[in-house]
């Protein structure tokens, strides 16, 4: 069975991803659509960015997956829809896609173009209704993308910020903050682990294999699920806990360590 994954800023309680559903059961009746979320940060084009990269690949090849989060609707950026590894992406180009293209160099795109397949959308703020859900429709229907438009070879993408070493430690960056309040950080995790933990601003947080390594309340470092390390608070918030958020700056002691090249990866 084909399938359409959903994931908006929209909220629930609007009618807005009703009315992208309507579109996609009335164009594509026979595809399952699955609710990824609607309740990402309004206009969190970066927050998506990460959202998307944790789930699109574990879907069955021919998923279709369909990202509205455009704070630039009606503007001149572009619709894209996108091929890679077997599956598709359709979103506004404005960066949300960074994470999935990064990793995929075999990726082709499209900038989506009312006309012939696509019709124009009748609203200039609610693309996701008029003009990138019918794409994801016509696809998962096995329309061929080369038929939605003209190719795009330089999407939007924002790249993963690297950290940098100094002597004793790391300068870096909070990647992603979850709904738990854990930090995902582009530090090292492999330095920091042999090192048995870092300081942060003081703060001494030990290395630990899982969250009930440590007592409730406690600060910890770990290796999260993507394998980036991550600062948190066992069932507490780091992010609420250290005052820190999405983008906020990191400067790490690690006992015995230099810096060095591991982090030249990123995030």
């Amino acid at each position: 069975m084909r399938r359409i994954t959903l994931l908006t800023d929209f909220g629930t309680q609007d009618g807005f991803v009703g009315a992208v559903k309507g579109v996609l059961g009335t164009l594509a009746p026979d595809v399952l659509v699955e609710d990824i979320g609607h309740d990402l940060p309004p206009g969190d084009i970066r927050k998506a960015s990460w959202v998307v990269h944790r789930y699109w690949r574990r879907y069955p090849e021919g998923t279709v997956h369909l990202v509205v989060v455009d704070p630039g609707v009606g503007t001149c950026r572009r619709a894209l829809a996108v091929e890679a590894e077997g599956r598709f992406l359709v979103a506004p180009d404005n960066g949300v896609l960074s994470r999935v293209l990064e990793g995929d160099e075999g990726w082709k795109g499209v900038a989506l173009e009312p006309s012939g397949r696509l019709s124009p959308p009748a609203s200039r703020t609610f693309h996701g209704r008029d003009l990138f859900a019918p794409a994801a429709a016509l696809l998962a229907r096995g329309v061929p993308l080369e038929e939605l438009g003209p190719p795009v070879g330089d999407p939007v993408r924002f790249p993963v910020p690297r950290a940098e070493p100094f002597e004793g430690g790391w300068v870096g960056e909070v990647l992603e903050v979850d709904r738990f309040g854990n930090l995902a950080t582009n530090l090292p995790p492999g330095d920091v682990a042999r090192a048995g933990g870092l300081f942060l601003a003081g703060t001494f947080i030990p290395w630990a294999e899982t969250y009930g390594t440590v007592e409730k309340g406690a600060l910890l470092a770990l290796v999260d699920s993507e394998g980036r390390l991550e600062i948190a608070v066992r069932e507490g918030s780091a992010a609420a806990a250290l005052g820190l958020a999405a983008g906020s700056p990191l400067q790490v002691l690690v006992p015995g360590g230099r810096g060095g090249a591991e982090a030249k990866g990123g995030g």
